[in-house]
């Protein structure tokens, strides 16, 4: 009953506030809202309070899309790990956990945090230094922080979040020019290499060129 009352006040205020709003934007987002109080309204009409599950505090189900919503990045975070996991620790205070959504996918996730202080906030990895396993992943929401938790798909150390490709791994496709592979690689070490680096490639590659050496790393062995 008390949460039916909850949902009749919820559902009157935001009605309040569709008569009085002027943006089209904030007219569909509170109708679309409205839209979901009445569904939500319906479903605990017809479901005892008994049956009602509680809410878990390390569930990432997403409870609404935000996907059209601007997001600022959260730029502030820490992270560990151990051979299991890996904990994201976000500087996020005031995330109310009705209002976010959480995409895990084996290689990636994202997490969005909608209307903090009149705001959305966002943290996301496009590319995970490893697998993760998306349904063992979980979020708790603390007072001033979220605490993201990966779940590894295998154990071992992660050397950082990011996936980064080894720049200094010659490119041994076989479609390519043999000699392709071992002149990126050239090109990635001049890049990375001091001044007496830079000259020493310079020449080897000038000489690769020219036809008076046939491996551009000779003088490297």
């Amino acid at each position: 009953m008390a949460a039916n009352n909850d949902l009749a006040l919820d559902l009157e205020e935001l009605q309040h506030l569709q008569s009085i709003a002027k943006r089209p934007r904030v007219l569909s987002l509170i109708s679309s809202e409205i839209r979901n109080l009445e569904k939500l309204s319906k479903g605990c009409a017809s479901v005892p309070s008994s049956q009602i599950p509680a809410p878990v505090s390390t569930s990432a189900k997403v409870i609404r899309n935000l996907s059209s919503l601007n997001c600022v990045s959260v730029s502030s975070f820490s992270w560990d790990q151990d051979n299991d996991k890996v904990k994201i620790y976000l500087s996020l205070g005031g995330v109310d956990q009705e209002k976010m959504e959480i995409d895990f996918k084996p290689m990636s996730f994202d997490a969005k945090f909608h209307d903090i202080n009149g705001k959305n906030y966002r943290f996301s990895l496009p590319k995970l230094n490893k697998e993760i396993v998306p349904e063992k992943c979980k979020v708790l929401v603390k007072p001033t922080r979220v605490v993201i938790t990966l779940a590894k798909a295998s154990k071992g150390n992660w050397l950082d979040l990011h996936y980064k490709e080894d720049k200094f791994k010659p490119n041994l496709d076989k479609e390519k020019d043999p000699m392709a592979g071992i002149m990126d690689l050239m090109k990635n070490m001049y890049e990375e290499g001091d001044e007496e680096m830079k000259k020493t490639i310079a020449k080897a590659w000038t000489d690769a060129r020219s036809g008076k050496a046939t491996d551009p790393l000779k003088r490297y062995t």
